[in-house]
């Protein structure tokens, strides 16, 4: 039977990137301009929402285990699952017993809309084919709860097909926001009091190729330079192959834009790039991102690396560690290799044992840590621009911001009163594996 009382209480889960997060803030302000009130996860609530990801095994079984988790909360409840599992494993979810509703990316954005039809005891599959979906869909986000950073994604889809990867067929073909349509946003962003926004998108590189007429994420980013709609500007990942000429001039003048770039790397072995159907070698992004640290000397990059794909033997990985040894980068974003039903290498030859991808995980997890203090150490007794955030760090008491170049800061001396501000600190020490800063500007 249809619910007939009002779903006052509505919480959501969010699992995997950016792009989900932003989605995610979408749906729960549509709901509150509705008059619903968004209530943790952790709460009871007449309706849970479970934005899944599917971009590996592990995060599919995260996403079954915290639909249950809400099921038990409360038996009564609708639930709702939407996002990538969602969209390419929705049989799977309507094994579980107590989901209400199914609900593809193409059904996203009418979430809001639909869960005053829903029936508690029925159970209601909206996932339809994906790929020809054209329009880019977002729903206007002005609040991100619990973050000082504001994303927006300005690109989804992607039309790449590596072959580990499913998002392709989660998400469908590569779509841009409008550039007025990103000024728009930024603007409303701004307005609402946010100091940076990170752009994101599924393949970000790609933004504009759709738009008629055509553009591209530099005449963007030159925009935005222009109209300034708020202080910092950060870019979520973007592929080696997109960083042009122009996109490094412009970050090397840029006042704007964050000296912060995140570059998949996946592999060092030209063998297993080209199997993973990579468009570089290992030599083109070593010579990248030399440039880049010539070029902009305060840099910080982050790698993506996927340890055991299939046909990684010894010497494959050997090339891969040695590689990053030689790279100047600052953080790595590790993952064991993920077979991915429907993709090439799921049914690859030479699939490597799980305890061998761990085991080499753990290898490049530890250079990673290294990498990370290596590279936070070069700024000790400098100054940087931090921007505050609310939240304070559980183990050191000390209330903590991101330097511009994406330098976790525990700040020695800050005030409440500093939240969402930009301030300059100087780098003074490290406690373990914490930067210790203190606030010499209010």
């Amino acid at each position: 039977m249809k619910s007939e009382r009002p779903l006052s209480r509505v919480a959501i889960a969010t699992l995997g990137c950016k792009v989900n997060q932003y989605e995610s803030a979408g749906i729960g302000e549509a709901l509150a301009r509705s008059g619903h009130a968004l209530v943790p996860f952790s709460e009871t609530a007449d309706c849970y929402i479970i934005n899944t990801c599917t971009v590996t095994a592990r995060t599919n079984y995260q996403s079954r285990q915290i639909i249950r988790q809400a099921i038990r909360k409360n038996p009564e409840a609708l639930i709702v699952v939407t996002g990538c599992y969602a969209q390419t494993a929705p049989d799977e979810i309507a094994e579980i017993p107590g989901v209400s509703l199914i609900a593809g990316h193409g059904e996203k954005d009418r979430i809001p809309d639909l869960l005053g039809s829903l029936e508690k005891n029925g159970r209601e599959i909206r996932v339809g084919d994906i790929s020809p979906v054209r329009p880019f869909a977002s729903l206007p986000v002005s609040r991100f709860q619990d973050h000082t950073r504001a994303f927006l994604k300005i690109q989804d889809g992607c039309n790449a097909w590596c072959r580990y990867c499913i998002i392709p067929s989660a998400r469908g073909r590569s779509r841009s926001l409008s550039q007025d349509g990103v000024l728009e946003k930024l603007n409303l962003l701004g307005r609402a009091g946010y100091r940076e926004a990170v752009l994101t998108g599924i393949h970000l590189g790609a933004y504009g190729q759709d738009l008629s007429p055509e553009t591209s994420l530099v005449d963007l980013l030159k925009r935005i330079e222009r109209e300034r709609p708020l202080e910092r500007l950060r870019l979520s990942s973007i592929e080696p192959t997109e960083i042009s000429d122009d996109l490094i001039s412009l970050l090397r003048k840029s006042s704007l834009i964050c000296p912060h770039l995140h570059i998949p790397l996946q592999s060092g072995d030209d063998a297993i790039l080209s199997g993973m159907g990579r468009q570089y070698s290992a030599a083109f992004y070593k010579a990248l991102l030399v440039d880049l640290e010539g070029a902009i000397p305060d840099l910080a990059i982050g790698i993506d690396v996927i340890a055991g794909f299939p046909g990684e033997d010894r010497a494959s990985f050997e090339n891969t560690r040695e590689l990053i040894e030689s790279l100047p980068v600052a953080y790595l974003h590790v993952f064991p290799y993920s077979p991915r039903p429907g993709t090439p290498a799921a049914d690859m030859p030479d699939q490597v044992p799980p305890d061998e991808k761990k085991r080499r995980a753990e290898i490049l997890r530890d250079l990673g840590s290294r990498k990370r203090e290596t590279f936070a150490r070069r700024f000790q007794g400098r100054t940087l621009q931090v921007l505050v955030e609310e939240r304070i760090d559980r183990i050191s008491g000390l209330r903590k911001g991101f330097s511009g170049n994406y330098l976790p800061v525990h700040l020695i001396n800050s005030r409440a009163s500093q939240v969402n501000s930009l301030i300059t600190v100087r780098l003074e020490g490290f406690e373990g594996t914490r930067i210790l800063g203190r606030v010499l500007s209010p």
